[in-house]
């Protein structure tokens, strides 16, 4: 039910969407290709692993990589805002973390940080969040991807209200 919202919010609002996503191994994207019609408001998604993707495909910088942690909602901005760049895409999804029971470098296991990102005449306007996922790996992919696409709406209503994060 949340993805079939998502998609008629999208057409109602003439969106169209990119993801970035890494722990969530596309399944945005997944997502919303069972929905018959919403491949008209898809225009790209990128599944980016390594730091060396996240820099080469989406502009993430090293230093925000070296500062921040791959796990962050700074490095999730980097990636919503290299989406909208690369494409002509009028919203974006990041999600970057650990989608798993183990901690890394001190982040819990289950974190994810997602950015909604919408281009807004001749700026990006930008929001994040942090939040943990709990259950198997593909369980918590699945609910961030949920997660993501349930927020999608609410940011894009604050952006037109012209909130600014």
């Amino acid at each position: 039910m949340i993805v079939e919202k998502t998609v008629e919010y999208l057409k109602m609002h003439a969106l169209v969407l990119a993801t970035a996503e890494s722990c969530t191994a596309g399944r945005i994207i997944a997502l919303l290709a069972e929905v018959p019609g919403s491949g008209s408001l898809v225009e790209c998604g990128y599944v980016v692993y390594s730091p060396e993707a996240k820099q080469r495909l989406q502009g993430v910088s090293a230093k925000t990589i070296a500062d921040f942690n791959l796990t962050s909602v700074e490095v999730a901005r980097e990636m919503v805002i290299g989406a909208l760049r690369d494409s002509p895409a009028t919203v974006a999804i990041a999600t970057t973390g650990l989608c798993g029971t183990e901690n890394v470098d001190g982040i819990p296991g289950g974190t994810v940080c997602f950015a909604w990102g919408f281009a807004n005449a001749d700026r990006y306007c930008v929001f994040t969040r942090k939040h943990c996922f709990f259950g198997e790996r593909a369980t918590m992919q699945h609910d961030a991807a949920l997660y993501a696409l349930e927020h999608l709406p609410h940011f894009h209503k604050r952006m037109l209200a012209g909130e600014t994060v």
